[in-house]
Parts: structure tokens; C-alpha cells; sequence
């Protein structure tokens, strides 16, 4: 019997992170066929309206590397859609590249989305959770957060840090009837793993990983990869010697991450470096 209170999706208010496209959307409408009262927060409006007016969902502009736009977030989305009940952190960017060539705006960039954003979201929604005594944070790390991969170590950093934050915070907030979830995707089918090819580990649509959100509000599971043996994959490899472990990177060609392996991956990474300026110079 599980130890949390239950909480029925049908007309209780779930918040999104980077819901504009991709997972988030996918989520977006996951929630939205059950009842829920959907908030979609994006970096960009626009994305984030027109998730909204196809869920029937309200349209918040959010960056979530801002504690004051993550709490005006919040707070707007509360107005529309009353007390939040779900808080979702999916926002996140993956660049790609050797240690030493990324730029430090960039680095700083993916720890600030990646890992405080993910913060933000916490500190701001838990206390209303712990007043009512019930609630559900499901945050949306990856595989990388067990399995490091060359070219995206600024990346695992965050996704382990998103990883251990979860399990620490799960225990912390358990006595109060607040869930706290990871789930763990491998590569997705999305613009964030564009142009990467990440073979033999799977690429994923973006509604698989929105299924497995939506489930954890009835499992309350600690946490959730998906598809479901990578998680079993990544457990095996943290206990295989390294000569091993080394053995089946070289036969995957696990340093394809190094570099980008198409022109969608390059309009990719121009984007974020785009978007890391504009913050820079802002």
C-alpha cells in the first residue's frame, strides 16, 4: 500500500516545463486526455500557445534558469488552474562536444537549465505541496544521469545531478506525503538528440517518456527508464570491469557524441551558442 496520498488527475493542475514541443508537449497532452488542468511553460510562447490551444491548456512564458520566471510561472499558472498538484521538470538543452571545446557560457548554460532549473522548480513548488500535504514531482533526467557517454560530460553532470538531487529530496519529503520521481530516458526522438547517433541505445518517441511521467503519478516509483532494460543495462555496466565495459564502448563506437553527425545537430548547437549570447549580452 503505498505510503502517499492519492491524487486524481481529473480536473487537478499539472505544470510543464519546456512544454512547448517535444516530451513536454507530449506530456502536455497526456495529462490533458485524463482532466487535468494543464499549465504549459516554455522559453518560447509560441510553442507554448499552440500546445495550449490544442490541450485546452493555459500558456506561460518561462525560463527556467530564472528563479523569478520560474516563480511567476508558478504563480500565474496557480491563478488559472488552481493549487498545483503535479510539477513536471522537463526542460533541458544537450550539447555535444569534446570537454575542452565547449565554450564556458555554454557549460554554465546546461547547469543552470539542466540542474537548477530543475532547483527552482523544487524550492518554489514544494512548500504549497507540504502545506497541503500531498503532491507529485516528477523530473525528467536521462539515461546520461547513469552512463557516461564522450562528448556529452557537461551533460552527464547535470543528469547525474538531477538523478542524485531526486533521490535525496524523494527521501526527504516522503514523510509529507510528497513524490518525487526521475524518470530516465534514453536517447529521445526529438531536437534535442538531433543529428546523433547513438546506436545500439534506442531512440525513443517523446510519448513513451510522457506515458512513463504520467504513470509515475500512480506508481510513485522512485525511478522509471525508459524503455525499461536500459536501466537494467546502466546498473550492469556500473559493476563490469572497466577493461570490459571499455571493450563494448569501442564496438559501439561510443565517441560519436565528439562530433556532430549532421546538419541537424549543427543547426542545433548554432541555436543554443545563439541562444547562450543573447543571454550573455541581455
Amino acid at each position: 500500500m503505498s505510503k502517499y496520498p492519492d491524487l486524481d488527475l481529473d480536473g487537478a493542475h499539472v505544470a510543464i516545463t519546456g512544454a512547448g514541443q517535444g516530451i513536454g508537449r507530449a506530456t502536455a497532452e497526456r495529462f490533458a486526455t485524463l482532466g487535468a488542468r494543464v499549465s504549459i511553460g516554455d522559453l518560447d510562447l509560441e510553442a507554448a500557445k499552440r500546445t495550449a490551444a490544442d490541450i485546452g491548456g493555459t500558456a506561460h512564458h518561462l525560463d527556467v534558469a530564472d528563479a523569478a520566471s520560474f516563480a511567476a510561472f508558478l504563480g500565474d499558472a496557480e491563478q488559472a488552474n488552481g493549487p498545483l498538484a503535479v510539477l513536471v521538470n522537463n526542460a533541458g538543452i544537450m550539447p555535444n562536444g569534446g570537454f575542452l571545446d565547449l565554450p564556458d557560457a555554454l557549460n554554465r548554460a546546461t547547469m543552470e537549465v539542466n540542474v537548477f532549473g530543475v532547483v527552482h522548480g523544487m524550492r518554489l513548488a514544494l512548500p504549497g505541496m507540504l502545506e497541503r500535504g500531498r503532491g507529485h514531482i516528477v523530473n525528467v533526467a536521462s539515461l546520461a544521469g547513469k552512463f557516461p557517454v564522450k562528448g556529452l560530460a557537461i551533460y552527464n553532470a547535470s543528469k547525474f545531478a538531477v538523478v542524485g538531487l531526486t533521490a535525496a529530496t524523494r527521501l526527504e519529503y516522503a514523510p509529507h506525503g510528497i513524490s518525487i520521481s526521475a524518470v530516465l530516458p534514453s536517447a529521445v526522438d526529438t531536437a534535442l538528440a538531433s543529428g546523433l547517433d547513438m546506436r545500439p541505445i534506442p531512440k525513443v518517441k517523446p510519448g513513451r517518456i510522457a506515458d512513463a511521467v504520467v504513470d509515475s503519478v500512480r506508481s510513485r516509483a522512485a525511478e522509471i527508464a525508459v524503455p525499461g532494460y536500459v536501466g537494467a543495462l546502466a546498473t550492469l555496466a556500473a559493476v563490469t570491469p572497466e577493461p570490459a565495459l571499455n571493450a563494448f564502448r569501442r564496438l559501439m563506437r561510443d565517441d560519436r557524441a565528439l562530433r556532430p553527425d549532421s546538419p541537424e545537430r549543427d543547426g542545433y548547437r548554432a541555436r543554443l551558442h545563439q541562444d547562450t549570447q543573447r543571454e550573455e549580452n541581455a
